[in-house]
């Protein structure tokens, strides 16, 4: 990752120097495309924005059949998965069906679509809107087979896997996620792993299985640490933490694990990760008696969104936090013995 940011870099800086538009719109696109796997979200964000801003759809129609898909479905399609890990999960929502999705099926080129599809299953998966993920993860299996691009079949099936997983069907599902990450490598394909791996470990968790769980994180850890692919970090951590629990390990580990993923998000400004990372912790805390501490943080992330409310990211955050404000208003209240100690409650 480091190389390829040091590459993009010089492209941008080659693309400015010509002032020539493609060559920036297609720099920017590789420059936010390399910082977003490197967890650099607002960086990421502000050069797919510009690469999309710089296309023309008249005069760059050809360039999917150079560059193997469409420059602005692809800015399009990281974008939106980036606008969600920000915390935007309306307005990535949004995009993806006002603008990534009516171009890829505009321009009537294959594997531009089979992109957009692809990443429209990584968003609907992050919002964890399981219908809307199967039913792209078809669509892109569909596509992938009768065009022959191993690369997006892989990812369908194991996409496919996980929501089977999440319907019951673990078994089936952890093979298909299996099947998928198997087929990935075979395509050529190390982008993307260390979550698939994640998605694989919570399967393996949701069946009981939780040592197997954290045996796959291990992988997926030491991936991210060998090839620099850090945006899933966060996540990575909070599912240890959360197998460690089923294990039993000591309540030091685990929330070791839960406050290291929320640094990384907080590093990142990934303020879906972040929120996450905060539930798993405050519902520790809760079982533990520290409700008004696990209050306390996850008021405040709760607090920053504006949108995505009727997600189930939000409500699950919105549910427990009115169940800690329950709590802490059932709590017997001591005549206080000094006006510091009545600010306090």
């Amino acid at each position: 990752m480091e190389t390829a940011q040091e590459l993009a870099e010089q492209l941008l800086e080659l693309a400015q120097r010509m002032q020539d538009r493609g060559g920036l719109m297609n720099a920017h696109l590789a420059l936010g495309d390399t910082l977003l796997c490197r967890g650099e979200l607002t960086g990421a964000l502000e050069h797919l924005e510009q690469s999309i801003a710089l296309y023309d759809p008249r005069q760059d129609h050809s360039l999917a059949f150079v560059y193997g898909q469409d420059p602005a479905v692809a800015a399009l399609s990281h974008g939106v998965r980036a606008l969600w890990m920000a915390g935007y999960p309306d307005q990535a929502l949004r995009k993806c069906r006002e603008k990534l999705l009516p171009l890829a099926q505009e321009l009537s080129h294959p594997h531009s679509l089979a992109f957009a599809l692809g990443f429209a299953t990584v968003l609907y998966h992050l919002r964890r809107e399981m219908q809307a993920t199967q039913e792209m993860a078809e669509a892109t299996i569909v596509l992938s087979t009768e065009h022959g691009f191993p690369h997006w079949l892989a990812q369908g099936i194991a996409y496919r896997g996980w929501v089977l997983a999440e319907q019951g069907q673990r078994e089936e599902g952890i093979a298909q996620m299996r099947q998928g990450l198997a087929a990935w490598r075979v395509a050529g394909a190390e982008l993307g792993r260390p979550y698939y791996l994640a998605l694989l470990a919570r399967a393996h968790g949701e069946e009981g299985e939780a040592e197997a769980g954290l045996a796959v994180l291990a992988e997926a850890l030491a991936t991210v640490k060998e090839t620099g692919e850090c945006n899933y970090e966060a996540e990575l951590y909070r599912l240890k933490g959360e197998l460690l629990l089923m294990v039993g390990a000591a309540e030091a580990e685990i929330v070791a694990c839960f406050r290291h993923a929320i640094e990384v998000a907080c590093q990142q400004d990934a303020k879906s990760w972040e929120l996450r990372a905060t539930m798993s912790l405050c519902r520790l805390w809760q079982k533990q008696g520290k409700g008004e501490e696990a209050r306390q943080i996850l008021a405040e992330i709760y607090g920053w969104f504006s949108e995505g409310f009727d997600t189930p990211d939000l409500k699950e955050a919105k549910a427990l936090l009115d169940e800690l404000s329950q709590a802490r208003r059932a709590l017997p209240v001591s005549e206080p013995t000094s006006n510091f100690e009545t600010a306090a409650l």
